[in-house]
């Protein structure tokens, strides 16, 4: 266990290592623990608006019970306060979830801006749903798991958020999809209240992200445990979701992210609705639309950009440094610890062994003109040059579900 934005979150659990629960999670299915992601509800009249100030996203166009990857952006910068995802629930409804890690700086900033619009736009109200669960499913068992709990509804329905359609298959829901089911727990009674179930998660498998109520939190995730038993289904940790989310190349706020870093630069350019990059409006847009241009079209592009790298020997981790692999180290320009700081070209922010190649992978910020797929460079790991060559993210393909594929 370690102690992490408040929480103590466990890295692995006895029955499996790190490496074995990332395995399992990619050939089986996998049970996180993500209660500690911070879950939000923003309702009334000016909701969508005020969420088309703070992000690039088009949410005047996103559907009902379908969701967006996003990023909560400082006004004049552009930079990334925090990535999130939205999932719209009703015309002026949405559910938010944002990191842990973020809470304190994220509340204060929802806190000013929501204040400065509601001067115009009337009453909106945003609930931070506290102590609510939230268990991520993840793996290609875990349609096969969760449907046999799905049931119909109880009748009369405990709650208004149930949507009119009643089509419980989840072969029907896709991903970045959304739909309140009610499931039957192992003591054979069916949930008082419905769980929103996303598709989607963080591992870059097929999955689901489950928002539970505080008193159905436990007796849902021991449900769906011995529902599938220890042959299909096991709990993993913070070990495994991190090298499962690398080798998807998603991103994680705090290394890959962060206040200087804007949507462009990391990589995320197509959250930028197509829509939003004609009508702006949203922060930091003078510096981001100007971005998304080529300087031959009248922008001033990007100086640096997140990419992905396979590194010899070592695996590199956070911090380390990247050079232009013909460079030769010059004493005129020195790092603080006194080495050669001529042409350093980027960063590490992420790396680590690959479970699933058996490689070593990492990603990272670099200058524009070294980013191109294929290129080698130097990463400094433990004092010494460890070839890398940069290469296109994923690194794993994913397999969201989005359909069944008709045979070629």
């Amino acid at each position: 266990m370690v102690p992490f934005a408040g929480y103590s979150m466990p890295v692995q659990y006895d029955d499996l290592s790190v490496g074995d629960s990332h395995r399992w999670t990619r050939e089986k299915a996998s049970l996180f623990d993500v209660g500690h992601m911070v879950q939000h509800r923003l309702s009334g009249p000016g909701a969508a608006s005020l969420l088309l100030k703070l992000t690039p996203s088009s949410i005047t166009t996103l559907p009902t019970h379908h969701s967006t990857l996003s990023c909560l952006l400082h006004p004049h910068t552009g930079g990334i306060v925090d990535d999130t995802v939205i999932t719209r629930l009703g015309p002026e409804l949405f559910y938010l979830v944002t990191n842990a890690a973020c809470r304190a700086k994220d509340t204060e900033y929802i806190t000013q801006h929501l204040h400065d619009h509601q001067k115009n736009q009337g009453k909106i109200d945003w609930e931070v749903l506290d102590n609510w669960g939230l268990i991520a499913l993840q793996g290609p068992l875990s349609a096969s798991i969760l449907q046999p709990l799905i049931v119909p509804p109880p009748s009369p329905s405990s709650t208004i958020d149930i949507p009119a359609h009643e089509d419980l298959n989840l072969e029907t829901l896709y991903f970045g999809q959304s739909r309140f089911f009610h499931l039957r727990l192992s003591n054979g009674n069916i949930s008082s209240l419905p769980m929103l179930i996303s598709r989607g998660g963080y591992t870059g498998e097929d999955g689901f992200e489950i928002s539970i109520p505080p008193s159905l939190t436990i007796s849902t995730t021991q449900s769906l445990l011995d529902s599938a038993g220890t042959d299909r289904l096991r709990l993993a940790g913070l070990g495994a979701r991190d090298s499962l989310r690398l080798e998807a190349g998603m991103c994680l706020y705090g290394h890959d992210l962060d206040d200087t870093t804007t949507p462009v630069e990391a990589g995320l350019g197509w959250i930028i609705g197509k829509d939003r990059r004609i009508e702006g409006g949203f922060f930091g847009d003078e510096v981001i639309l100007r971005q998304l241009r080529p300087v031959k079209e009248g922008g001033v592009g990007i100086e640096r950009r997140r990419v992905g790298f396979v590194v010899d020997g070592s695996p590199a981790r956070e911090g380390a440094e990247i050079l232009s692999s013909s460079n030769e180290e010059n004493p005129t320009a020195t790092t603080d610890d006194g080495r050669s700081g001529e042409g350093i070209i980027g960063r590490i922010t992420s790396g680590c062994p690959s479970p699933s190649l058996g490689s070593n992978i990492a990603m990272g910020y670099i200058k524009t003109g070294y980013h191109k797929a294929g290129t080698i460079v130097d990463v400094i790991v433990r004092g010494k040059k460890r070839k890398a060559t940069v290469t296109k993210m994923p690194f794993v393909k994913t397999r969201y579900w989005k359909g069944i594929t008709a045979p070629a």
